[in-house]
């Protein structure tokens, strides 16, 4: 891989750009006068693992949904994105599971992981939307896609709702697109889809992609100018030393904040950097 496509920031506060660049956060983009520059913020958490065998997974969720609604109170979130292994290969734990998350503040969306062992019609029934979905909140548009099945097989999302879904918000300033396994092969744990990529290429206004799974990456991954985020894990017995969740701010004038609690504090506030490509 060309060191051009790859990006790991140990800091994980960090601003994308709207012309696509990534720098560092400088201090005042996490301070009181930014807060009044956001015009839409929301968060991302993913890999619960609810009924894990020798976990605290009740404890887990709890926890992280006590604190995203910590978050919400100072300065509420339009949603959050549950992306993906939910619960931990049995599928008796999604009323469980499902009842924590009921308890957050902010309206949630939930994506299919390889461990979410149910078909798309038990997944509907449950959670009460598809496996696939989307949503838009004035000019920015948010898809939310499957890369699993009943049989937890690794699978790139499905190339035709997407590329339909893409064409219909084309004229959207923003789409965010999340998935719970990296389609970029940027990952151990990920896949390879390279016509997706060519599908992306088309649509300028993708400004990122939200993975899961691999609960040990906590940074940002390039593939063709493109970011894949990634935010650890909530639960599960494997992955970073903290359990959390990431924070997304959309500014006004387009560019994006965005940094990862631990869950109690952000992690390693840092300072504006040169663009991405000088730096990497």
């Amino acid at each position: 891989m060309k060191r051009k496509e790859f990006l790991s920031l140990s800091v994980p506060a960090i601003l994308l750009l709207a012309n696509g660049r990534i720098v560092k956060a400088h201090n005042y983009w996490l301070s009181e006068e930014h807060k009044r520059k956001v015009k839409l913020r929301f968060v991302v958490a993913s890999d619960g693992h609810y009924g894990q065998p020798k976990t605290d997974y009740e404890n887990y969720f709890t926890t992280v949904v006590s604190k995203i609604n910590e978050e919400h109170k100072k300065k509420s979130f339009a949603f959050c994105v549950i992306n993906g292994d939910i619960v931990h290969d049995d599928k008796k734990y999604f009323p469980a599971a499902k009842k924590s998350l009921d308890t957050l503040h902010p309206k949630y969306y939930v994506s299919q992981g390889n461990h979410d062992h149910v078909t798309a019609e038990e997944w509907q029934a449950i959670w009460n939307m598809p496996v696939n979905l989307d949503f838009t909140i004035k000019k920015d548009s948010f898809l939310v896609a499957t890369t699993s099945n009943e049989k937890g097989t690794y699978l790139c999302p499905d190339l035709k709702w997407l590329e339909a879904k893409l064409q219909a918000h084309s004229g959207q300033d923003n789409i965010f697109i999340f998935m719970h396994i990296n389609p970029g092969k940027l990952t151990k744990h990920a896949v390879d889809c390279p016509e997706l990529f060519s599908l992306f290429a088309r649509h300028k206004n993708i400004r990122a992609v939200f993975n899961g799974h691999d609960h040990d990456e906590e940074g940002i991954r390039m593939r063709y100018d493109l970011p894949f985020v990634f935010d650890a894990h909530l639960g599960g017995n494997w992955g970073t030393n903290y359990r959390g969740f990431r924070i997304v701010e959309l500014m006004q004038d387009n560019s994006i904040v965005t940094y990862i609690m631990n869950p109690v504090a952000k992690i390693n506030e840092a300072t504006i950097g040169k663009p991405v490509k000088e730096i990497i």
